[in-house]
């Protein structure tokens, strides 16, 4: 114990002759210890963020789209929306026969540009049912949702989101109950929804949705089809049987490749994974920087035996083994290791706690874990081959050396 004490003292005693090589050489591990580790955490706030946002939209959902979207846990190449199965009513009717109190909510989608007081913007129409509200978790702000007799009534009212409104109106109250056309049609703004923002990464913004009821949307599409349908049930253990039953009722009218019956944590695996395959190149390609990081600590290493060598024929003239010698200077290279290995650490906690106040970014266990112990193996690896040089030296040789 007390041999292990005296060389942790010669080792920071050396580091503290030698400050500023200290400081250079831990300053590649650190960088590069800290680059994997913000990595990380990003990826870990990724995934987060992620599945807030799949919350945001509604819990429980069964999403029906055309064709098959999904293979082998990932999205399929192409998509599935290009072709497959066209819904329609017949198969929401159908659907809602499923279980009694469940939100079966078409949807017809449609890129279209709307205008009102002199003002025009590009805007997202969504024409569906008055379930799409508590479906997709959306608030009012201003006015009124639309309800089940204005679908049937095909009345002329549209909800809008709030960034529409301020482009065309200028703000939510002077929205509400004002005409907003949607390609030269005229339909009065029943409410206007609370901010719901951005999906993301060039996600839908929310915002710039428009809602109407879909018997009023037939203008914009006289082919009475849905591009998709939602579901949404009572209970997580509920699901599979739910998709069971959704299955069974499309394949009386359509073939199996025409269609996808998938819940939200389908697509959330299958959106991570394409993160987490970017974030693994991404770790990767940081982790060169511990390489660089590793061979400026084996030739700082090798610059120290030189500078040692008349200490090391001494020491070994008195008694000291070449294991003795190894052990010495293998850990000067694994202490300088953890050096910039705790730096990068600390520097990398400073960084995500600015950063969460924007993005749910974090640290965890097995990160501070990984640090230190690539941190650990970067000094071990790196610092053998210096250490096993020391200790080859001939003792008279190494007295004799100037």
């Amino acid at each position: 114990m007390n041999y292990v004490l005296f060389i942790l003292k010669s080792a920071l005693e050396d580091f503290r002759r030698n400050k500023m090589r200290t400081f250079l050489t831990s300053l590649g591990i650190l960088i590069g210890v800290a680059s994997v580790i913000l990595l990380i955490s990003f990826g870990l706030g990724l995934k987060k963020y992620i599945q807030n946002q799949f919350e945001s939209l509604g819990t429980n959902l069964v999403i029906i789209f055309p064709g098959q979207i999904l293979q082998g846990g990932g999205f399929r190449s192409g998509g599935g929306s290009l072709g497959g199965a066209r819904f329609d009513e017949k198969d929401v009717l159908n659907l809602k026969k499923i279980k009694p109190n469940l939100f079966v909510v078409p949807m017809f989608v449609k890129t279209i540009t709307v205008s009102g007081e002199g003002n025009s913007a590009i805007s997202d129409l969504y024409a569906t049912t008055a379930d799409m509200f508590p479906v997709r978790n959306l608030e009012i702000d201003k006015g009124n949702f639309f309800d089940k007799g204005d679908v049937e009534k095909r009345s002329k009212k549209v909800v809008i989101g709030s960034k529409i409104a301020e482009k065309v109106f200028g703000s939510a109250d002077s929205a509400l109950s004002r005409i907003i056309k949607i390609e030269n049609q005229g339909f009065r703004v029943s409410g206007v929804l609370k901010s719901k923002g951005r999906g993301g990464f060039g996600g839908p913004d929310f915002d710039s949705f428009i809602y109407l009821p879909y018997k009023s949307a037939y203008s914009f599409n006289p082919d009475k089809k849905f591009v998709v349908i939602y579901l949404q049930a009572k209970s997580p253990e509920s699901i599979p049987t739910i998709k069971k039953e959704i299955k069974n009722i499309l394949l009386k009218r359509y073939k199996e490749d025409d269609f996808s019956v998938i819940e939200q944590t389908e697509i959330l695996k299958a959106v991570s994974s394409i993160f987490g395959v970017l974030n693994i190149v991404l770790v990767a390609i940081a982790g060169i920087s511990l390489v660089v990081g590793g061979i400026g600590i084996m030739n700082i290493m090798y610059v120290s035996v030189i500078e040692k060598i008349r200490e090391i024929g001494i020491r070994r003239a008195i008694g000291a083994t070449r294991s003795d010698i190894l052990f010495q200077f293998l850990a000067e290279s694994v202490i300088l290791s953890l050096i910039g290995g705790l730096a990068g650490l600390i520097f990398s906690f400073i960084i995500v706690i600015f950063i969460q106040r924007f993005f749910p970014a974090y640290i965890n266990i097995q990160t501070i874990a990984i640090a230190l112990g690539v941190s650990s193996f970067i000094g071990i690896i790196f610092g053998v081959f210096p250490a096993r040089r020391a200790s080859k030296l001939s003792p008279i040789d190494a007295i004799r050396y100037e």
